[in-house]
């Protein structure tokens, strides 16, 4: 693993450092600065999405002749790190990162025509439907029913836990299609229309107290829905496969570069908020010393993306490291909202709902007024994408041979 730039690189680098600061503006930075979770509103999601697109930057890692962008390993390196550093907002991963990378391995050039256009361009807007009532992190248990009627399956049961289906066009959907067989092979994968008729989105409450229409999960119910068989990935019961193929793209993520922006952040906080003692918290011994471990591990972290990514550009998958990736980087991802809770101490208790389009009056800097709302927001950061004790398992056995 080579960590030195060309000088091809620093020109490369350079050129994304002007793109942000030509396209980054005050007006996205006061809107991100007050998200929970690093992600703007619908409207504003598209809006950067569409920018990147114009730039031929939205997909970085799907093939050129698709759209990507045709990045070195050295320049994915960069670009996703000047990204993170800048502080630019999250891309939605559910079309650009999730779905798309199964369509391009496992679907027909008919489904490549229809579906990978307008994720590029962020004209449609997809949701998961994976988890279930009582099928969570033993996602193979999963009970809703997709049976063949002529061209069509029709849907009975519902998901849970669906990242912005109210907001979503699409979904993609893992449904049992068989009982008969053992459970990972009775599974199939949908593409399905969100208005379709029989379908039904009811928001599901969180800690962090989401404004009506805003909130970020929701409950997906499904009463005889019909979907075409034509809109099925790859064959019948083979879902199982196709969804461990898309779930090393979600958990597989690299963290590093935007939790050195967030401990970024922390610091300057720590350097305007006043300890105990009336000094800068910055300057709190055991304050530092919960800042310099989190360094020490995020650096950690850093490395091990770094190997991991070089190997993924030589042509391996990803594969069980993705859980490595994706517990360390929760767990750090919480930790630092921790910090920052702890940082802005009484100013967090008034809490603040994130695009609520209020007047409402926050006492204290503008820092302290998401803080309470990502402290809570960040606790699903360890359960989503296969809880962390799951993660563990699979990294015992698969990675460790224990």
């Amino acid at each position: 693993m080579d960590l030195a730039f060309s000088d091809a690189d620093r020109a490369f680098q350079k050129e994304v450092r002007d793109w942000i600061a030509a396209n980054y503006d005050s007006g996205l930075k006061a809107a991100l600065a007050q998200s929970k979770n690093g992600y703007l509103d619908k409207a504003g999601q598209v809006a950067w999405q569409k920018k990147l697109a114009e730039r031929g930057w939205a997909a970085p890692d799907w093939p050129v002749e698709h759209g990507g962008a045709g990045f070195n390993s050295a320049q994915r390196y960069i670009f996703n790190m000047e990204m993170s550093l800048a502080g630019v907002p999250t891309s939605s991963p559910m079309g650009l990162k999730m779905v798309a990378p199964v369509i391009l391995a496992f679907g027909t050039d008919e489904q490549k025509a229809q579906h990978l256009p307008p994720i590029l361009n962020s004209d449609i807007w997809w949701c998961q439907g994976y988890s279930e009532p009582g099928s969570g992190s033993d996602l193979a248990s999963l009970q809703m029913r997709a049976d063949r009627d002529g061209d069509d399956y029709v849907l009975n049961g519902s998901k849970i836990w669906t990242t912005h289906a109210q907001w979503a066009d699409w979904m993609f959907c893992l449904v049992r299609t068989s009982q008969e067989a053992k459970p990972q092979n009775g599974i199939s994968f949908l593409l399905l229309r969100m208005d379709t008729p029989g379908i039904e989105i009811k928001p599901l409450p969180t800690l962090d107290q989401p404004v009506d229409g805003q909130q970020e999960i929701n409950q997906v119910f499904f009463t005889d829905v019909r979907v075409p068989v034509s809109n099925r990935i790859g064959e019948e019961g083979k879902g199982w496969t196709y969804a461990k193929y898309l779930l090393e793209f979600e958990r597989g993520n690299a963290y590093a570069p935007g939790l050195m922006n967030s401990l970024k952040k922390v610091r300057k906080i720590a350097a305007a908020e006043l300890g105990d003692d009336a000094r800068p918290l910055i300057e709190d011994h055991d304050f530092r010393r919960k800042i310099a471990d989190l360094e020490i591990k995020v650096e950690a972290l850093n490395a091990t993306e770094l190997r991991i990514f070089s190997a993924m550009a030589g042509g391996e998958p990803v594969g069980p490291a993705s859980s490595m990736l994706k517990c360390a980087g929760s767990e750090a991802q919480q930790a630092i909202t921790e910090l920052v809770l702890e940082a802005v101490g009484h100013y967090a208790a008034p809490y603040t709902p994130a695009f609520g389009g209020g007047n409402e009056f926050h006492p204290g800097p503008d820092y302290s007024a998401p803080a309470a709302g990502a402290y809570f927001n960040y606790r699903k950061a360890s359960i989503y994408a296969g809880s962390n004790e799951i993660q563990r398992n699979i990294m015992a056995k698969l990675v460790l041979g224990l």
